[in-house]
């Protein structure tokens, strides 16, 4: 669009220049192509047409109009379509010559960066050994071995090794597959019953610098892959090729999987992505929000964070859905009463099974204190805070009366289970380590 409006700002300052009849033989069936680096290429429609712009009067007119449109140092460049064609099918042949050679093997999301992954407690040594390999493929950790539940950033991870490899080594080879690409891949192969077939499926696996596999569990119970597959990891092992490997199990807990290839899988280093706190939900939630532009307020982003499970994907979807409810209501930001409303399905679907009881067992749990410690009479501070904490959390996610609340925990009286209540809520307000510790209680309970 943008060649194009400067283009006709071009012609119509030619016009003046120009006898109209070399303006429509000539110069009117000229083609900008490409404007890059101060050059705009122009094409035209023959040979005849380019030796004519060519002559010193013309050019120097069609010169000083584009430098007056775009700017004071374009280079004017005219070639004919033959000739443009030609040029497009070197260039073409020229980076399907890079393709075959360099990593563009598999294409990845530019999103997917270190840059971008939200680090926290729960994936800070995976990135961190998924970066030492980007930086030195096949020095460090070889093979690496990458195990987490569903949406925790492990295919995050993977192509930001891609990314990384593109930019700073295009000259390896990498290939990203799936578990299930790979098995089809080797299905067709077999099908075929060609030995061409079968040496293009070895050439696309063997022949590659960084192999990086996707979804490994899928390979238990099929010993015809296992099979291929044990012997395209030891050609690459055996020529010092980085290979990388993500499941949503370690190898000790993939049934059915042979015994060489959970040797294989565990000869190099093996590590879990954990589930995300709180506090990691919160960032990753603010930088989803920075990345799309969202104008979304603090307290929508905590709420997100308390009733979402573990799954990033899953917590982004949800901050997409009050995103587009706010924006059906033509509001510029989300506010908290826009997410309740956008999410009531939600939180009424997810958490119906919550009860006093699991919350008496999460605090017992998370505190390390029994539950006889927990409604007795210890009046020690290792028990009270706890004690205060499962008061304030009965009242505010079930509502539960303080009555009652006080009947659960031994039967103390209204004004002292009032006073552990507002307690811990003033403190929430003061302290952000009390913020923060509710969060997480509140993260774990909603997760039943």
């Amino acid at each position: 669009m943008f060649l194009t409006d400067q283009w006709k700002q071009v012609l119509n300052k030619m016009e003046n220049e120009v006898t109209a009849v070399t303006f429509d033989l000539w110069i009117n069936t000229l083609v900008p192509v490409s404007f890059n680096n101060d050059e705009l290429l122009i094409m035209a429609p023959s040979v005849t047409a380019k030796n004519q712009v060519n002559q010193p009067g013309i050019f120097e007119k069609l010169t000083r109009s584009v430098r007056s449109v775009f700017t004071p140092y374009t280079f004017v460049r005219i070639t004919e379509k033959e000739e443009y064609e030609q040029i497009n099918r070197k260039q073409n042949d020229e980076l399907e010559k890079i393709a075959n050679k360099a990593n563009i093997v598999s294409k990845f999301n530019k999103k997917y960066t270190f840059e971008n992954f939200v680090v926290g407690k729960s994936n800070q040594v995976v990135c961190a050994a998924m970066q030492s390999v980007a930086e030195h493929p096949s020095e460090k950790f070889n093979p690496l071995f990458i195990y987490g539940g569903v949406g925790l950033g492990k295919t995050h991870l993977m192509h930001a090794v891609g990314n990384y490899l593109n930019a700073h080594n295009p000259e390896l080879k990498v290939l990203y597959v799936t578990c299930e690409k790979f098995t089809n891949d080797y299905v067709e192969s077999i099908r075929n019953g060609k030995d061409k077939s079968n040496s293009e499926f070895r050439e696309k696996y063997r022949n590659v610098d960084v192999l990086m596999i996707d979804d490994i569990q899928f390979i238990s119970n099929k010993m015809g892959i296992q099979e291929e597959f044990f012997h395209t990891f030891n050609d690459l092992y055996q020529n010092n090729k980085q290979i990388i490997i993500a499941s949503d199990r370690s190898p000790k807990e993939m049934s059915a999987l042979e015994e060489r290839l959970r040797s294989r899988f565990s000869s190099g280093l093996i590590q879990d992505i954990q589930e995300p706190d709180y506090e990691t939900k919160v960032a990753i939630i603010r930088k989803k929000c920075s990345q799309e532009g969202y104008l979304v307020d603090d307290d929508v982003i905590d709420f997100i964070a308390q009733i979402t499970s573990t799954n990033i994907r899953e917590m982004e979807g949800i901050l997409s859905k009050v995103v587009f409810y706010s924006s059906l209501l033509n509001k510029t930001h989300v506010s908290l009463d826009d997410a309740r409303e956008a999410l009531k399905d939600y939180g009424e679907t997810q958490h119906t099974d919550l009860d006093a009881e699991k919350i008496i067992n999460t605090i017992c749990e998370f505190f390390k204190v029994s539950r006889e410690d927990l409604i007795g009479k210890k009046k020690n501070k290792e028990i009270v805070e706890p004690r205060q904490m499962c008061i304030y959390l009965m009242n505010d996610m079930l509502n539960i009366p303080l009555t009652a609340i006080g009947s659960l925990l031994g039967g103390r009286d209204h004004t002292t289970v009032m006073h552990a209540r507002d307690k811990i809520s003033n403190q929430i307000k003061i302290n952000p380590h009390t913020k923060t510790l509710v969060n997480d209680l509140k993260s774990r309970l909603l997760k039943y």
